[in-house]
C-alpha cells in the first residue's frame, strides 16, 4: 500500500459520506494521534495535516536540534549531524520539520485497522448527524418515498436515503400506498433503535394538521392567526381553534379563504378530512357553543369545578352535535376540555322553543315572509309577540293576512306541544348517538 492508496482510503470517506467535514477531519486527525502516541509515546511535537478537498493526509514531525552526543530522546530531538544532512544550514537550536511516512511508520496491518476503525466512527458521526437533524425537525412536515410496505408499518426513504418509519396507527384510516409513492408527513419523535436511529413520521398526528394550515395560511406564518388547539379524529374530522391579534384580521375566513379555496387543499390531503375552523374565545359558554357547531344551542349549565356541561338543544339539533358515530361532540368535549352532556330540552326549556319563519314556506307566501323580515320577526315567537294591528301596520299586510298567519303559527305551537308531551326523554341524547351530517366547515363570527 503506496501513498497514493492511502489518500483513497481517506478520500472516499471526504468525498462520499453525507456528514459535516470538519467533525470528519477532526475524526481522522484524532484517530492518527492516537497511532501516534501508541509508537512515539506523544504527539505533541506531531502536525497532522487533513486536506479536505483532494483527500490527502500528512503527518510532519518537529525536533529540535542538539549536539551529537546530547540526543536523549528521538522523538523530539535530532543530532546536528543528522539535521544537517536533511538540511546544510541548519544550526543547533533550531527545529526540524519532517514529514512521516505513514506507510513506513506505522505499517499496513496499523493502516488497514484504522481504516476500520474509521469506517466504524464515520457510521457513528453518520447516525449523529441524521439524529441530530431530525430531532431540530420535529413537529416540522418532512417529505418520503415508499420504498417499502409492511403490515404494521411503512418505510420511507428520503431525499438522502435516510429511513422513515410510518407506523400503521400513524396513517389515516382506509390510506393506501404503492411503492414509489411521494408522501407528506410530520416528524413525531426521534429515537436510537439499538445503534440505528428511528425516525417516526406520522400523518395522524394534530401538528401536521397545524403545519399544513401555516403553509397554506400566510398570516399564521407570519404570526398574525394563531392555531390556539386542535383535535382530530383522522380522517373524519378535526376541529381547529384559531385567534387573531390584529382586529382587522378575520381568522376563520383568513384560514378558510375565498371560497374555501386555502382549506380545500388540506382537505384533500387529509383524503377529505372535515375540518371545523372556529374562533378561540375565553369565554367557555361561547367556546363550547361554538365547538359544537353545526348544532344550535338552546341553553346550557356549566360546572367550572368537575369540568362539565350540560347542553339543552332541540330534537332536530341533537343529531347534529352529537355527529356521525359520535364524532362532534367527543371533539367538542376534546377542544374545550369539559365533558359535554346533551339533552333534549326539558318541559321547562319547551316555552322559548322557537322556528324559523322559513319553516313555513309551504303554507305562508313568501313575500308575506320577507314582509315580516323587514320589521325583524325572523321566528314565529318574534311574530305572535306582536299585536295584530302592529304586525298589519308595520309590514303593511292586511288584517285577514296578519290573522291568518298567526293562527298558522299558533297552531304549530300547540301540535307541538301536544307531541313533545307525550315524548318526554328519560336518559340524555348523547346516550344514543345518531348518524348525522357533520355540516360546514367553517363557522361565521358572532
Amino acid at each position: 500500500m503506496n501513498h497514493q492508496s492511502l489518500v483513497e482510503v481517506f478520500g472516499e470517506f471526504i468525498h462520499l459520506k453525507n456528514i459535516d467535514r470538519i467533525r470528519l477531519m477532526k475524526v481522522i486527525e484524532d484517530m492518527f494521534r492516537t497511532l501516534l502516541r501508541r509508537k512515539y509515546g506523544s504527539d505533541e511535537n506531531f502536525d497532522i495535516i487533513v486536506n479536505a478537498e483532494k483527500g490527502d493526509l500528512e503527518i510532519w514531525r518537529r525536533r529540535l536540534i542538539v549536539e551529537d552526543d546530547q540526543v536523549t530522546d528521538v522523538n523530539t530531538q535530532i543530532g546536528l549531524t543528522e539535521a544537517r544532512a536533511i538540511e546544510p544550514d541548519f544550526q543547533l537550536g533550531e527545529e526540524v520539520m519532517e514529514q512521516i511516512d505513514i506507510i513506513k511508520e506505522f505499517g499496513r496491518r496499523a493502516i488497514l485497522t484504522a481504516k476500520q476503525t474509521l469506517a466504524s466512527r464515520v457510521a457513528e458521526l453518520e447516525r449523529d448527524e441524521v439524529i441530530r437533524k431530525y430531532k431540530e425537525k420535529e413537529g416540522e412536515i418532512v417529505t418520503g418515498e415508499v420504498y417499502q410496505i409492511w403490515r404494521k408499518e411503512i418505510l420511507l426513504l428520503d431525499e438522502e436515503g435516510n429511513e422513515l418509519i410510518m407506523p400503521k396507527s400513524e396513517q389515516i384510516p382506509n390510506e393506501q400506498f404503492r411503492k414509489g409513492d411521494t408522501v407528506r408527513a410530520v416528524v413525531k419523535s426521534v429515537e436510537l433503535n439499538g445503534s440505528m436511529p428511528l425516525i417516526i413520521v406520522s400523518r395522524t398526528d394534530p401538528r401536521f394538521l397545524a403545519k399544513l394550515l401555516e403553509k397554506e395560511v400566510p398570516e399564521i406564518y407570519d404570526g398574525l392567526i394563531t392555531i390556539r388547539r386542535i383535535v382530530r379524529e383522522p380522517g373524519e374530522r378535526a376541529k381547529v381553534a384559531v385567534e387573531s391579534y390584529d382586529d382587522r384580521i378575520d381568522p376563520v375566513g383568513a384560514c378558510v379563504g375565498m371560497r374555501g379555496s386555502r382549506i380545500h387543499g388540506i382537505v384533500k390531503e387529509l383524503r377529505n378530512e372535515n375540518i371545523d375552523v372556529i374562533n378561540f374565545t375565553t369565554n367557555t359558554q361561547l367556546f363550547i357553543t361554538r365547538a359544537l357547531a353545526p348544532a344550535k344551542i338552546s341553553s346550557m349549565e356549566i360546572d367550572d369545578v368537575n369540568k362539565r356541561a350540560i347542553v339543552y338543544l332541540k330534537p332536530d339539533q341533537i343529531s347534529l352535535a352529537i355527529g356521525r358515530g359520535g364524532v362532534n361532540i367527543r371533539l367538542a368535549s376534546k377542544l374545550t376540555g369539559y365533558t359535554l352532556d346533551v339533552f333534549r330540552e326539558s318541559e321547562e326549556t319547551e316555552a322559548e322553543y322557537d322556528i324559523d319563519l322559513s319553516e313555513f314556506s309551504d303554507e305562508i307566501e313568501p313575500w308575506i315572509i320577507e314582509q315580516l323580515r323587514k320589521i325583524g320577526c325572523d321566528t314565529a315567537r318574534s311574530v305572535l309577540a306582536l299585536s295584530r294591528d302592529e304586525i298589519a301596520r308595520r309590514a303593511d299586510l292586511e288584517e285577514e293576512t296578519v290573522d291568518e298567519v298567526m293562527r298558522i303559527l299558533r297552531a304549530e305551537f300547540e301540535s307541538d306541544g301536544q307531541k313533545q308531551k307525550a315524548d318526554q326523554p328519560s336518559s340524555p341524547a348523547q346516550s344514543a348517538p345518531q348518524e348525522a351530517d357533520a355540516g360546514s366547515k367553517t363557522e361565521e363570527n358572532p
